[in-house]
């Protein structure tokens, strides 16, 4: 099977926004993960403060495992970017590749 990518979009309260940067920041220093291919955080052209975070796995198997990470300082950073999320704009999708 091939890659897999997931994403999620959501807005964040206007006052966090310097906060959420930083943490995003940190996070894309410690994401990691076998078969992760990549990881980004993408900002909506015309919805300020509207974000997407995006990752690349390399396979399915590697996309499912991606949960089992455990790292205090990333569920940490997870925590307070949970809080700066305005509720109910969160949305999840992911993608499989169908053809490699």
């Amino acid at each position: 099977m091939g890659k897999v990518i997931f994403s999620i979009k959501y807005g964040i309260q206007p006052e966090k926004r310097n906060d959420y940067l930083g943490v995003v920041r940190e996070l894309k220093s410690l994401v990691k993960a076998d078969g992760l291919e990549s990881y980004s955080v993408f900002e909506e052209k015309n919805k300020q403060n509207n974000f997407s975070e995006v990752y690349i796995f390399a396979s399915a198997e590697a996309y499912e495992s991606f949960d089992d990470i455990e790292d205090e300082r990333i569920d940490l950073l997870m925590t307070k970017l949970s809080d700066m999320i305005m509720q109910q704009t969160t949305h999840y999708s992911t993608m499989y590749e169908v053809v490699e």
